[in-house]
């Protein structure tokens, strides 16, 4: 323990003097939410990042997808329009320069935020960015899985939202050509 403790030191601090705070994202992005009670601000900064996370799992953010996000923080979190429109585009930026580092510092510290109805919640908003265009890629589909894994959401749960997507669901509009009997096969 001393020597993770030295080594915190040797980087600028420790990581208990952050607050509870986990990621840069979501202190950037709660930045941007001033006047809402930290907590809360927190929140909002870590399910913003999780929709640009699925936005960006195929390494664009359609303006469809980017205009969800905003349309979403609106109307689930109450943001004025400007507001959101910031939040969303600094949470895709942010998801797209610190994927690979935040993107499960921020699960975590939502999963440790959030109540189970609300993870549920953001699950269902994660797919109906990815279903922005009308249809969810393999990429994001699995993107939605990883993050719903790591927010703990049991199998059955998943499953529950995504049986609201089916028809976006890119997979199934694709059929599966390799499993159809060949002509003259039984």
């Amino acid at each position: 323990m001393a020597f993770f403790e030295f080594l915190e030191s040797l980087l600028g601090g420790s990581r208990s003097s952050q607050n509870t705070r986990d990621s840069d994202s979501v202190y950037k992005i709660a930045a941007l939410l001033e006047g809402l009670p930290p907590e809360r601000s927190r929140y909002l900064a870590a399910f913003a990042y999780l929709m640009a996370r699925v936005a960006v799992a195929d390494f664009v953010v359609s303006p469809e997808e980017l205009k969800s996000m905003v349309s979403t923080l609106e109307t689930q979190a109450g943001l004025p329009a400007q507001q959101a429109q910031a939040v969303a585009e600094l949470a895709r930026t942010q998801a797209l320069r610190e994927g690979s580092t935040d993107d499960f510092l921020v699960t975590r510290e939502l999963r440790q935020i959030a109540t189970r109805d609300e993870l549920l919640q953001i699950l269902d908003c994660l797919f109906a960015v990815a279903a922005a265009q009308h249809a969810i890629s393999v990429t994001e589909d699995n993107a939605i899985r990883q993050i719903a894994s790591e927010l703990l959401l049991e199998h059955h749960e998943f499953i529950s939202v995504r049986t609201r997507y089916r028809d976006q669901l890119e997979v199934l509009q694709m059929g599966a050509p390799n499993l159809r009997p060949q002509e003259g096969q039984a």
